[in-house]
């Protein structure tokens, strides 16, 4: 290849690069092998970057090139990870074929499902069967403790109904900072649902932040009607945020998927 085309190729592919090893660390759960595959890519589209002038984005196209080989040659989940990244993958691993890669197309990358079809060679109709799949089979995957910290009587009832009818045990209710501090103590969640602004003027926040010093690996949501608190780029970052009012279908979905991965950090570091 010309140089001029191998700059090309770089200026192309440059910025999409982390996204595309973020995404194979997770598919193969290991991060050295996801660097391996996506290496393979770069090498493939040094020979050959006709995927770049079918019409797709240049992001579905990286993407698009990594499944040509991964498709040929795709790798077992590895075990490289300790803690929760382990159990992610342990989990992803036992999902139907393709659904582990459709899954995370959709979740981790926010690919449309057309866009999703084109990477993967697949009809829109099957990408949507294969979802579904995935996330029917996270949801009875996986059953664990939840602890809701929510002041208001009827929303903190309508999270308890939520959590039960998914088949989740509910540890207790928390409506201030210092109750979550120690009902966490007395029996440490899977996951906590979490407002920011509690009955006696305390935060959700800080409940989270003392509760995660002590036991990091608890993947958290926070239903909040005040989102803007949460971004500051510092830690704890939650899983999800879901804004009230809510939908019982975003919450089962937040749910689902925070319990299933563990944290959406895994998959985003």
């Amino acid at each position: 290849m010309a140089k001029d085309e191998s700059d090309y190729l770089s200026v192309k592919v440059a910025g999409l690069l982390p996204y595309l090893r973020r995404y194979a660390r997770a598919l193969t759960g290991s991060q050295t092998t996801g660097d391996s595959y996506a290496a393979a890519t770069l090498e493939a589209l040094l020979a050959d970057r006709s995927v770049f002038d079918q019409g797709y984005s240049d992001k579905v196209a990286l993407f698009r090139a990594f499944h040509i080989i991964w498709s040929s040659a795709g790798a077992p989940v590895e075990g490289e990870d300790e803690g929760i990244a382990q159990r992610a993958q342990r989990h992803l691993s036992r999902l139907t074929k393709n659904t582990r890669e459709a899954l995370l197309l959709r979740t981790v990358e926010e690919f449309s499902v057309e866009e999703i079809a084109a990477v993967m060679e697949l009809e829109v109709s099957d990408v949507s069967h294969l979802i579904d799949v995935a996330r029917r089979e996270m949801e009875e995957a996986v059953k664990g403790r939840v602890m809701v910290i929510e002041d208001e009587a009827i929303i903190a009832m309508d999270l308890q109904d939520i959590v039960a009818e998914m088949g989740h045990a509910i540890t207790g209710v928390a409506r201030t900072a210092s109750a979550a501090v120690n009902l966490a103590g007395k029996e440490k969640p899977d996951l906590i649902l979490s407002d920011i602004q509690l009955a006696d003027g305390s935060s959700g926040i800080d409940a989270v932040n003392e509760i995660l010093a002590a036991a990091s690996d608890i993947p958290v949501i926070f239903i909040t009607a005040f989102p803007e608190r949460l971004l500051t780029g510092e830690r704890p970052e939650p899983a999800f945020v879901i804004t009230k009012p809510y939908s019982e279908e975003q919450v089962r979905s937040a749910i689902s998927q925070a319990m299933f991965f563990a944290s959406t950090e895994t998959l985003h570091a």
